[in-house]
């Protein structure tokens, strides 16, 4: 007698790919779309890929095919997000940026110390301590090649979003991003010797400021440009870097709000004076420090976290001390 087998409960169906764990998609098909949308189209993102237009079409129609729904749609010259689009690239954004991560170190691991290290710090950081800190780099990691950046307002911040530099000195943290505060930098009003203001008889206010030129140095950044201080004048002149307002108020053009450790030498000899305000004759800015990619960071680039730290320890333990001495003069209601 010959016993039928029931070949239904033996024989295993065929597996279905993503239940299984073998991605029907790529990191690199989700990383071609984020460029598409990021660029704005499918030839700017060929261009930023170093890719041919075909090359980046055939990726999205196979992403496409392997999700299933429609990511893109076209509107006018730009290729826009479907709405599933922008919820699964927006889960894929993270994944993209892991691999990156993983690759880098990987990279990093293998030669040692970085052959480049990418430095934007802030132009309100005292000039004198970044030339030291450079000093030591150099001496430090000799085989390390340094690109130094200036940057203003919220310049720092997008290096910091973009991972476009190593280690930032920043006036803000961008959201989500952990840093560690370094110093405050004191911006002074100011103005030629000769300058108008300086022979007004009453302690300044908007009133009299909004009637001269006032210098303000541009936003370096792109993403999210910003404004800060007082930008009351009716005539403003721009300048791209704190050195060119300097020079604009010591030739008498304008006024402005500068870093107190740039304004020590015209100030003693007289070539600048501070401006007799009402308030807002000063303001303080914080800059902080920021490890880009703490997960993964060189050596150099934590040697250069370290040369920051030290080149302000004095200050910061007077700065602690200050704020200990408040502190001890303030009642338990808090009034002084």
């Amino acid at each position: 007698m010959i016993e039928k087998i029931d070949t239904k409960s033996t024989t295993p169906s065929r597996p279905d790919s993503a239940s299984e764990g073998i991605p029907r998609t790529s990191l690199e098909q989700w990383a071609v779309l984020a460029a598409v949308v990021d660029r704005g189209g499918f030839a700017q993102a060929a261009a930023w890929l170093n890719r041919s237009q075909s090359a980046v079409s055939y990726a999205i129609a196979r992403l496409q095919d392997g999700v299933d729904v429609p990511l893109l749609l076209t509107k006018g010259r730009r290729a826009v997000l479907t709405e599933h689009g922008q919820a699964l690239l927006k889960r894929a954004r993270p994944l993209v940026g892991d691999l990156r991560s993983l690759e880098l170190l990987a990279r990093r691991l293998k030669v040692g110390w970085e052959s480049e290290l990418r430095l934007v710090v802030d132009a309100a950081f005292p000039r004198d301590r970044l030339l030291a800190i450079i000093a030591e780099l150099q001496r430090s990691c000799p085989q390390t090649q340094l690109q130094l950046s200036d940057a203003v307002l919220s310049g720092a911040e997008d290096a910091i979003t973009d991972g476009a530099a190593d280690v930032v000195v920043t006036t803000r943290l961008p959201q989500g991003v952990l840093g560690e505060w370094l110093l405050d930098v004191t911006f002074v009003a100011v103005a030629s010797a000769a300058h108008p203001l300086l022979a007004v008889q009453h302690p300044l206010t908007e009133s009299d400021l909004i009637r001269h030129i006032q210098v303000v140095v541009r936003d370096s950044g792109s993403r999210h440009p910003r404004d800060e201080g007082w930008l009351g004048a009716e005539l403003r002149c721009t300048v791209s870097s704190m050195e060119a307002s300097l020079a604009t108020v010591k030739a008498g053009l304008a006024y402005a709000w500068l870093p107190e450790h740039v304004l020590e030498e015209p100030l003693r000899s007289g070539v600048l004076r501070r401006l007799p305000l009402e308030a807002g004759a000063s303001r303080k800015v914080p800059l902080h420090l920021v490890l880009v990619r703490p997960d993964v960071a060189g050596p150099a680039a934590r040697a250069a976290a370290d040369c920051f730290r030290r080149s302000l320890l004095p200050q910061q333990s007077h700065a602690v001390e200050s704020h200990e001495h408040r502190g001890s003069n303030v009642s338990d209601d808090g009034n002084p």
